[in-house]
């Protein structure tokens, strides 16, 4: 509909569609009576219910929606849709058929309250948002981890779009924050045709994993040098008290049952989550809160554990910390790539160095890395986005390594909020580029021309609705997008 793309994907994108009504009719062929039936209902649920392999987990009230917590059955493998299927979790917050919607990940787990991303309320629309694969309880038993790649993650996104599409059928706009944004270009690059436009908020593109030298320049110029200095300082001064820390922090461990089996050892994740300090800082935070680091030189031990707590967490690599986030790191060991910085001001101190994605992985999980797939990635956006939004923070880490646009791309844009970190967003950027942004959404999801011309959200800000950042995506610290 927006794209033509080569006979090979088209191919792909043909398996993936013939899999689906393969999986949706074996998996659910005891329905069938009910769906004839309910597809007569006037009613949301019923209409949402009569798709074949959905099921109602919970219904929750919220004043102009109605929210549904759902279970859809998938195939394991979108290439072999009669080897297995699991149940997958995905939400719907139905405002009105004739309203456009917003389909939205966090890349990482389902959160069951309801939430509005930053497009949703921009259009006033629906929204779908879908549990990413392999996070529980979205996970295939046993565990094939070699089914959990980026294509048969586009491939359930593709199969509940089409299930769906039928009941909301005015435009679709993809998007999602962080890994979730990554997962929104993933998406529209195997599945092009689908959505109306794509709005991505600080999407890492690791486009070569061993070349990370772009975060080494955003560490060295990030704010300003008083506020770096002061945290390099706490941060060296973490590893130079690592006895009496550690002694802290295996009282805790022992305290709340924390073990280290994945990471290997105490001194291990102690080093991991110290040496992410200055990275969180800057991914949640920002200059106004510098003040509040304490000086190094003065600081109590308590002081400097506290600290390195708030902004890393000491639960971070514990195994009961890094249980949830498997599928992330799997992710990033075998596809996603992950960043390694040099942090010259730890020389003599670290003795790991940044570890890489892959010990942050049960050893028991066969892993390897295939270096083409972020290649693929980043190549086809700079040739072919079209309709595709990406937004990021001036001071935030993960936004070091941005996708950018080439000459043949369409309707596209890359914008940047000045002085935001990892939760930046449309309203965040220059009135200039916020008014831009905001019509093309708006055309994207095609309301009528005076409201893009108005370029102003349309629905009023709640906050309940309206949360920042996912809070699935924040229940532990720790180095990932």
């Amino acid at each position: 509909m927006r794209k033509s793309l080569g006979w090979a994907l088209s191919l792909s994108v043909l398996i993936g569609t013939v899999g689906t009504a393969g999986v949706a009719t074996a998996a659910d062929s005891d329905t069938g009576s009910r769906a004839v039936a309910d597809s007569q209902s006037t009613d949301i649920k019923d209409r949402i219910l009569a798709i074949p392999g959905m099921s109602l987990i919970e219904e929750k009230p919220y004043a102009g929606y109605r929210f549904f917590v759902l279970e859809y059955v998938q195939p394991v493998d979108h290439r072999r849709p009669w080897a297995g299927t699991f149940k997958q979790r995905l939400s719907v917050l139905h405002k009105d058929t004739e309203r456009p919607t917003v389909f939205r990940t966090s890349g990482y787990g389902l959160s069951t309250t309801p939430g509005r991303a930053e497009p949703t309320r921009i259009v006033d629309g629906n929204q779908v948002s879908m549990e990413y694969r392999f996070f529980t309880p979205s996970r295939p038993q046993p565990a094939d981890w070699s089914k959990l790649d980026i294509w048969q993650a586009a491939s359930d996104q593709h199969r509940i779009f089409t299930a769906l599409k039928k009941i909301y059928g005015k435009n679709w706009i993809s998007t999602g924050g962080s890994k979730g944004g990554m997962t929104a270009t993933y998406y529209e690059r195997f599945y092009p045709r689908d959505m109306d436009g794509v709005v991505a908020y600080v999407a890492p593109n690791d486009v070569v994993n061993k070349e990370d030298s772009a975060y080494d320049r955003f560490f060295e110029n990030v704010g300003t040098k008083e506020c770096r200095d002061r945290l390099n300082s706490l941060q060296r001064e973490a590893l130079i008290r690592r006895a009496p820390l550690q002694k802290k922090y295996k009282e805790w461990a022992e305290t709340e049952g924390a073990t280290f089996n994945t990471v290997g050892s105490l001194d291990k994740a102690y080093e991991a989550v110290v040496l992410d300090f200055v990275w969180g800082f800057w991914q949640y935070h920002g200059l106004d809160d510098c003040d509040s680091i304490p000086d190094a030189k003065t600081a109590s031990d308590d002081a400097v554990y506290e600290t390195v707590d708030t902004y890393s967490g000491w639960s971070a690599y514990t195994d009961q910390g890094l249980e949830y986030y498997t599928p992330y790191y799997y992710q990033a060991a075998t596809e996603l790539g992950s960043p390694t910085i040099k942090q010259p001001h730890l020389d003599g101190l670290s003795r790991y160095g940044y570890q890489p994605a892959s010990s942050f992985v049960p050893r028991e999980i066969p892993m390897r890395f295939k270096p083409w797939v972020m290649r693929d990635i980043d190549d086809w956006v700079r040739k072919n986005a079209n309709r595709m939004m990406f937004v990021n923070g001036q001071n935030d880490p993960w936004s070091a390594e941005p996708f950018r646009l080439g000459k043949g791309t369409r309707d596209s844009y890359v914008f940047t909020a000045p002085g935001a970190n990892h939760g930046a967003n449309v309203a965040g950027l220059t009135d200039a580029e916020r008014e831009r942004a905001t019509a093309r959404i708006l055309a994207w999801a095609g309301v009528p021309a005076p409201a893009v011309a108005a370029a102003q959200p349309l629905a009023r800000f709640d906050a309940r609705l309206d949360k920042a950042v996912d809070e699935d995506q924040t229940r532990e610290h720790g180095l990932r997008p």
